[in-house]
């Protein structure tokens, strides 16, 4: 008979049909059944209720038990074939499937009035009649996983409901709190506990309109100091037990529980102007967490907590402004920035592995075939690299000195690249990586979000040292500049060549550029602003360094594998460093023009980084590379009439064919452009753009990268695609804007976009 009712009730509720019947009629249907046993007190009391599966189960377990639930759908339709003889543990699935659903209802706006004063009456009735607050953390203990998971849903919603209507902490679940967080290791049943104080912590941060610093600081702070004794706790054990080896076993399980609890901390922090110390112990006491990652704890574990330390180190982004405002949050990441570099510098990367085993539909087992088993774990890899890399932007943001911070960069650095080089698992169809700075678009370059993290925080790495030196110094010679450029790229942090390595992995695709400026998910628009700003004045730098992109497939040698002359003996990296920074020797194609006959002749030859002398007077190196031939596509596929105007007639290049002549005016302008040499056998190509002049032919392109005589220019390549793509942007960005489509006022990016389209016309006119 109860069956019936509550399956009409559940019905009426569905559908929002009023409640007819009197309040106390609806409490003693939804009142609980609950025998507590005298085996048990009533903290930790374990109900033995029959159950499908039996047992105490895993998580695993727990989420696929919930198809066991009576969702909306599958309830209604089948409420007519249902035989009205249910075993107890069905009916108390649907009673706190209906207490749940009668919460979320009795916050809705969308629900009438009154409909929502009746929930409320039926809900004050169950509390302080029924005590059904104390039924829901006896059912906590429940031996049957579905049951326990669904009690602490109803108890959550029920303790987040007084709180938002009464505004009165519930002291029934107060009290069991405290005794089951306090009582820890001693009574080890304290996942529940957690389960329930997360799921009030979310649904509190998910409610829009509730203001939510004075309800966190009510809930929070009769628990603040038996959660940090419980972080000291659960955190202190010695994680190399056969205990922790399993994610399936009850001390894994509360220990995943706790993680989740502390991503809700974090998450709530920033709501209150003065956090609890429950939210800032993670900060402060974080050494806890990186000792247990490099322990021997199952893998699932140590992920968890990776991923939290990513959020954690990401908290002074997401808060923005605050942060300024917010002295808590700026210890707090100081501390937390000093403990990841202290153990960094201690070999901490290398002590945790990253091989764990990839999940797959139906099972964790690769298909045949599958080539991606035994490699790194890409996402943790990157997690790891940005908690780094953001550690050290706010450690060596809140520097003085550049003595100060110098050494200490280089050595963090040279760890992270080595670490990098030891797990990026490489492919048949990858090149090596000839350049530090390429590593970080190898590394991020499949989670846009990190990637412009990470970016941005080796661009104001970059912009603090700078701004450094020539606080130090106001005028720098050249030799202290050459020594200066030759760090960035050995430690892999040269914005330009960060910038250029990402253009060129999405082929120069300004639409691409665009599509993160208009997502909120990253912070692109920020790191574009401020790369914009350093290029406006470090308009020189940014053309070596594109020069130097033009010859890396042919006849270029790697910057970072030549000391500056004057540092010969002295090292800023170490040789293990050093070592991976050289480039590997490449085909090159060398051109030769013979300036008598008007010819241009194609010959190969393998080399290993010197640049081949010709005794022609005019000779270009020139590369057979096919992904730098691929990469020019884009540039010849025209959209418009305007753009093919950069073609002109009778000056091909074509790469299969032996002798090609060359027009008299494309000779003379190679000759009027020259290349100039400077400084100890180290060339630095000092010229201008010139166009690039193709038709389309089924035939391959000449790319002309490197001049080796004194009176001969490379095409700037990558300093054509390179500002042709920002152009493009510029121009989309416009033509949104007119049409009122942007999503914010772009007006400060296009200024600055104009502004390095003017100083790149005027640089190199065409």
């Amino acid at each position: 008979m109860k069956i019936s009712l509550l399956q009409q009730m559940y019905k009426d509720v569905l559908v929002g049909i009023p409640l007819a019947k009197e309040s106390h009629h609806y409490t003693s249907l939804l009142n609980l059944c609950v025998e507590q046993s005298p085996e048990r007190d009533e903290s930790c009391n374990r109900m033995h209720l029959p159950s499908t599966n039996g047992g105490i189960r895993s998580r695993q377990d727990q989420d696929t038990d919930m198809s066991d639930v009576p969702t909306t759908d599958d309830t209604s339709n089948s409420f007519g074939s249902m035989n009205s003889s249910f075993c107890p543990r069905e009916v108390m699935l649907l009673q706190l499937t209906l207490i749940k659903m009668m919460v979320a209802k009795a916050q809705s706006q969308e629900i009438e009035f009154n409909m929502r004063q009746k929930y409320c009456e039926i809900f004050v009735l169950l509390l302080k009649e029924a005590k059904i607050d104390s039924k829901l953390i006896c059912l906590l203990g429940s031996y049957d996983q579905l049951l326990s998971h669904m009690a602490s849903k109803s108890l959550a919603s029920l303790v987040y409901f007084q709180l938002k209507e009464e505004n009165t902490l519930n002291v029934t679940w107060l009290t069991f709190s405290l005794k089951t967080l306090s009582g820890f290791p001693v009574n080890t049943h304290v996942a529940e506990c957690l389960w329930t104080l997360t799921s009030i912590i979310k649904d509190i941060l998910k409610d829009k309109v509730l203001s939510k610093a004075g309800i966190l600081k009510k809930l929070l702070a009769p628990l603040d100091a038996v959660l940090e004794g419980f972080y000291n706790s659960i955190l202190f054990h010695h994680f190399d037990s056969h205990h922790y080896t399993s994610p399936y076993s009850e001390a894994a399980n509360n220990l995943i529980s706790f993680i989740d609890l502390l991503e809700a901390l974090l998450a709530s922090r920033i709501e209150l102007e003065l956090p609890l110390r429950c939210q800032r112990v993670l900060f402060l006491k974080v050494s806890y967490v990186l000792n247990l990652i490099s322990s021997s704890i199952h893998y699932l574990i140590k992920k968890l907590f990776i991923m939290l330390l990513k959020k954690c180190i990401l908290c002074k982004s997401e808060s923005g402004s605050l942060f300024l405002q917010n002295p808590s949050l700026y210890e707090d990441m100081l501390a937390l920035s000093s403990a990841i570099l202290q153990v960094v510098n201690l070999t901490w990367l290398n002590e945790i592995p990253l091989s764990g085993k990839a999940s797959y539909f139906g099972g964790s087992e690769a298909p045949p075939g599958d080539d991606t088993q035994g490699g790194s774990d890409q996402t943790v890899l990157r997690a790891l690299s940005l908690v780094v890399l953001k550690a050290l932007e706010f450690k060596f943001q809140n520097s003085a000195t550049e003595a100060e911070i110098k050494g200490d960069f280089q050595s963090f650095m040279s760890q992270l690249l080595i670490f990098w080089r030891s797990h990026l698992k490489s492919s048949p169809q990858s090149h090596p990586v000839v350049h530090h700075c390429e590593w970080l678009s190898l590394i991020f370059i499949e989670q846009d979000d990190d990637m412009w993290e990470a970016a941005k925080a080796l661009l104001l790495i970059y912009l603090k040292f700078d701004r450094l030196r020539h606080d130090a110094a106001d005028n720098l010679s050249q030799k202290e500049e050459e020594t200066w450029n030759f760090l960035t790229h050995a430690s892999g942090y040269n914005p330009h060549c960060i910038f250029l390595f990402f253009l060129e992995k999405i082929a120069f695709d300004s639409t691409v550029l665009l599509d993160f400026l208009i997502s909120s998910e990253t912070c692109f628009l920020e790191y574009l602003v401020r790369y914009l700003k350093l290029l406006r004045k470090d308009w020189h730098q940014f053309v070596d360094v594109c020069n130097n992109f033009d010859t890396k497939h042919g006849t270029f040698q790697s910057i970072s594998s030549v000391k500056p002359p004057h540092q010969e003996k002295q090292s800023c990296m170490t040789d293990e460093s050093l070592q991976i920074a050289c480039c590997e020797p490449e085909p090159q194609t060398l051109i030769s023009l013979a300036d008598s006959h008007n010819y241009l002749v194609f010959t190969t030859e393998q080399g290993d980084n010197e640049v081949a002398e010709s005794n022609q007077s005019n000779s270009l190196v020139c590369t057979d590379s096919t992904s730098l031939l691929g990469s020019l596509q884009s540039l010849v596929n025209y959209d418009s009439s305007e753009d093919s105007e950069l073609e002109s007639d009778g000056k091909e290049c074509l790469v299969n064919t032996k002798q090609v002549p060359l027009n008299k005016e494309v000779e003379t302008r190679i000759r009027e452009t020259g290349c100039s040499y400077t400084g100890d056998k180290r060339n630095t190509l000092k010229s201008e753009v010139l166009p690039l002049k193709q038709k389309e032919s089924n035939t391959s392109s000449c790319l002309t990268c490197m001049a080796s005589s004194d009176n001969i220019i490379p095409l700037r390549i990558m300093l054509y695609k390179c500002t042709k793509c920002l152009e493009e942007l510029q121009k989309a960005i416009s033509r949104l804007q007119r049409r009122n489509l942007f999503p914010y006022n772009p007006s400060a990016l296009l200024k600055l976009l104009s502004h390095i389209e003017k100083i790149s016309k005027n640089m190199n006119p065409q």
